[in-house]
């Protein structure tokens, strides 16, 4: 981040927030994003920003076993299941 931005938001009736916009564009925060919230034994209140991931397996190739595969009817096979 390039400088520190504060801002507060206010808890709804069914404890939903708002990110505030300021926050939004300092953090990178897009949707699809997750915010992971920890308290530690203070009581103070972190939150973590992880990004979504996108074409996490564009990079890979295929590899050949030897054998088809077929990824809808094979997905829930257990090794040793066959």
């Amino acid at each position: 981040m390039s400088h520190e931005v504060e801002d507060e938001t206010t808890v709804n009736e069914s404890f939903s927030i708002t990110v505030p916009a300021a926050v939004r564009r300092e953090a990178g925060v897009e949707a699809g994003d997750k915010l992971r919230w920890s308290v530690d034994e203070d009581g103070t209140l972190s939150v973590e920003l992880i990004k979504q991931q996108y074409g996490a397996f564009s990079q890979l190739d295929p590899v050949d076993i030897g054998e088809s595969t077929d990824a809808a009817d094979d997905h829930d096979l257990v090794a040793g299941d066959y």
